[in-house]
């Protein structure tokens, strides 16, 4: 009761919490409830972002662009996603006008894996405008900027809010955990009583361990430290330090890549495409998915590995998360580290 009362004081849009094990979980109730207060069938997703791997949010994320099911997902499941380019609203708008089987527009609203192909925040509202007129539900997925963008996730920062948003990762402290909150119309649907006086069938869901004591604690100890200090700046502020620290080094190596991000994120960009970047002013927004996503696998390994022989560990080849608990010291680190690599990786031939 305590870890929900947190949320319910923390997240805009959430009058009503039900846990869950995992963000994969949520998300996947998230899609069952919305499906069942619109009465209608279908979810629209952008390519690339990510919603967890069940049969629902399988597809269209590293591939199956075309919609067609994934290994052992059914071709009806498939079905039921639209998938739409990623900040198209124009498309968006045009398929909830033309089809009335839409419950709910489903997003990262940083954008794609935690902003690798970002979503402009007036992107955002109006989407929410969109979908309210055309009477579908928004969903917000905030199992990564929940807590992190801000003390009430991402919705709170850029004022959109969403009907429903999946939570996981920092709302259990890094426990398993995760959560769907939203309005008590549509959480109610999981009360039996509330459900069938409402003349409706309630939504089952089950899970033995939904909302773990061990995992409630650990919550509540972090949301609290979260809503009582300036956590969520701090990270961000010592992040914004730490990709211009990484884009001054590329342009003083003369490589043209870049790093960018946005709150407590960095990610990087190699530029497999060959555009011409400056890094200190590269803006994601004018390229494309394909090519913020693209990369060089083979070469993007040797540079995780160069990295952790001077000491850093990156998130995979993508770049990574930085926490309250980073430093300056820490970021010199990592910058030095940084040029330490990328001089290895010209010194064996990957880089001109």
């Amino acid at each position: 009761m305590e870890w929900a009362s947190l949320v319910q004081e923390m997240v805009p849009s959430v009058e009503r919490v039900r846990f869950t094990s995992s963000g994969t979980e949520a998300t996947q109730l998230a899609m069952r409830l919305a499906r069942a207060a619109t009465g209608r069938r279908r979810i629209v997703r952008f390519l690339t972002h990510f919603h967890g791997w069940h049969d629902h949010a399988a597809g269209g994320v590293h591939d199956h662009f075309d919609g067609s099911p994934n290994s052992g997902v059914l071709t009806e499941v498939a079905e039921s996603s639209i998938l739409v380019a990623p900040n198209d609203v124009a498309t968006v708008e045009k398929v909830l006008a033309a089809s009335k089987d839409v419950a709910a527009v489903m997003l990262e609203p940083v954008g794609s894996s935690s902003g690798i192909v970002p979503t402009p925040p007036e992107v955002l509202g109006m989407l929410r405008e969109i979908t309210k007129k055309q009477g579908a539900l928004l969903i917000f997925d905030e199992v990564v900027t929940g807590f992190r963008v801000a003390p009430g996730g991402a919705q709170a920062y850029y004022g959109v809010i969403p009907d429903i948003t999946t939570m996981a990762k920092i709302l259990a402290g890094g426990m398993p955990g995760g959560a769907v909150g939203g309005p008590k119309d549509i959480l109610d649907q999981l009360d039996h009583e509330a459900a069938h006086a409402a003349g409706r069938e309630h939504v089952n869901h089950h899970g033995t361990h939904n909302a773990h004591p061990v995992c409630a604690a650990a919550g509540i100890a972090t949301l609290n430290i979260i809503r009582g200090s300036d956590a969520c700046e701090k990270a961000s502020a010592t992040a914004a330090m730490l990709r211009k620290g990484m884009n001054e080094v590329l342009e003083e190596e003369g490589v043209p890549w870049a790093v960018y991000g946005v709150h407590s994120f960095f990610n990087i960009h190699s530029n497999p495409q060959g555009h011409a970047i400056r890094p200190t002013n590269f803006d994601a927004r004018t390229l494309t998915a394909d090519s913020l996503k693209g990369r060089d696998e083979a070469m993007l390994g040797k540079l995780r590995l160069a990295m952790l022989n001077n000491g850093v560990d990156l998130k995979g080849w993508r770049g990574g998360l930085l926490s309250t608990a980073h430093t300056q010291a820490d970021v010199d680190f990592t910058v030095d580290a940084w040029r330490k690599s990328l001089r290895a990786m010209k010194e064996e031939g990957l880089l001109a």
